[in-house]
């Protein structure tokens, strides 16, 4: 399986991947829908202006590939399009409904942490922890045919990015002795932060402490 999308057949494939999941019921997708799915303002990083003739030339590109399928419903004039990426009878990819949220959310924002991952593919499954995420990446990696890779860490910054390699961006892998991901870094990661939250609301808290005692040794010390 070699499959190289662009920006546009990404977001296409992305958003049909996300729309048969949170709208089964509006699932497949007229043009109209489509091209409205691909232009959100929410939950797509970049935002994009397709227009629908755009749309329509890309799709019939990736129905070329048979990465997409179009058809008309009984009794409806109306073609509708459904990805044939994974998990339908029509390949053999076949993904879990993590890792298929996982890769939907790579396809539509681009490389994300395991944290901004966790919080994102909420909508599209249950997830418990991290750490589950870290090891659905991890099995990403390990497939024969790879379909995401982990990014050297951006600098300042704790966590790793992972990308998809569904697209045409090249992509330089971190070394494999970097801090490999696993639910006790990130675990880590996460308790460092609630304590730093936790010590600026104790400080703010002295703070606000001090100035009552200032001010009531003031009241005090002052002359009736």
């Amino acid at each position: 399986m070699k499959i190289k999308l662009n920006s546009q057949e990404a977001r296409i494939i992305g958003s049909l991947i996300e729309k048969e999941i949170t709208t089964p019921d509006q699932y497949p997708l007229s043009l109209n829908a489509l091209t409205n799915a691909c232009n959100q303002k929410s939950n797509r990083d970049p935002v994009m202006e397709l227009t629908e003739s755009a749309v329509q030339t890309t799709v019939d590109g990736l129905i070329k590939k048979y990465l997409v399928r179009a058809h008309s419903g009984f009794g409806s004039r109306v073609t509708k399009y459904q990805h044939r990426l994974c998990n339908t009878e029509f390949g053999q990819l076949k993904l879990s409904p993590l890792a298929l949220a996982i890769v939907c959310e790579l396809l539509l924002r681009g490389p994300q942490t395991p944290g901004e991952l966790r919080t994102r593919c909420e909508r599209l499954c249950r997830i418990e922890s991290v750490g589950q995420i870290e090891a659905e990446l991890h099995q990403l990696m390990e497939r024969d045919e790879p379909l995401t890779a982990r990014l050297p860490r951006q600098a300042g910054k704790r966590e790793h990015r992972y990308a998809h390699l569904l697209g045409e961006e090249h992509y330089d892998s971190a070394p494999a002795g970097e801090d490999l991901p696993g639910a006790a870094f990130s675990g880590d990661s996460d308790r460092l932060d609630r304590l730093e939250a936790e010590l600026r609301e104790l400080q703010r808290q002295v703070a606000e402490l001090k100035g009552l005692v200032d001010l009531l040794v003031d009241s005090s010390s002052t002359p009736h």
